[in-house]
């Protein structure tokens, strides 16, 4: 590649000028990805206590959902009459330029029962708080899920980026600086050779 440069001053500036954008770039790209890591595994922490948390969360639930069946019989009529949650609002956040999920739900249990409390009891209480409980922690999840996935699809592009220019693009401008400057080192030593020369010439004339 260097030798295709024609070795002038203004292509050695050029060269300089390209090999540091290029370095800049790389610096800014492998901060980017540190960044972008930490952030990943401190999202991986939180995903990893909300799997341990979620299982509970569900088997608590689903116990909790046996007892009100079990103490009212079937309560599927019951649990009808609570509405479907349709209070999910999607949001983001920016982290280096990576849109991160931002999930909101207004699904804590509502002042008023949704349910005729004359037809329900205490088990049935505890049954819907605990589902309000894992439905809160599968919102979370998911973003948490999300945002991990975004993140791991962000490093690697970044992490392509960066090795390409580690790689490639930073030792072939620093090839062309190299070729150039000794290129040009050379051309002053002839044009020396050839001006003592001449001085030489005259002297003896």
């Amino acid at each position: 590649m260097a030798e295709q440069i024609f070795p002038t001053k203004g292509n050695l500036i050029k060269s300089r000028r390209q090999l540091k954008q290029a370095q800049l770039g790389y610096e800014l790209m492998d901060r980017k990805r540190n960044i972008l890591v930490r952030e990943m595994v401190s999202l991986t922490d939180e995903a990893k206590r909300l799997l341990a948390d979620i299982e509970k969360t569900y088997s608590a639930a689903y116990d909790a959902l046996e007892y009100a069946n079990i103490s009212l019989g079937v309560v599927s009529d019951l649990a009808r009459a609570i509405p479907v949650e349709q209070s999910l609002n999607i949001a983001t956040r920016s982290v280096m330029g990576v849109e991160l999920p931002r999930l909101e739900a207004d699904i804590k249990p509502a002042d008023r029962p949704v349910y005729a409390l004359g037809s329900t009891n205490s088990a049935f209480d505890h049954a819907y708080i605990c589902f309000n409980r894992a439905k809160e922690i599968t919102v979370r999840l998911a973003e948490v899920e999300n945002g991990i996935y975004r993140l791991a699809v962000a490093i690697k592009k970044t992490q392509k980026r960066a090795n390409a220019l580690k790689n490639i693009m930073i030792p072939r401008f620093r090839e062309q600086v190299h070729f150039i400057t000794n290129a040009l080192e050379e051309k002053e030593r002839e044009e020396f050779s050839r001006q003592k020369v001449i001085k030489r010439r005259k002297t003896n004339l």
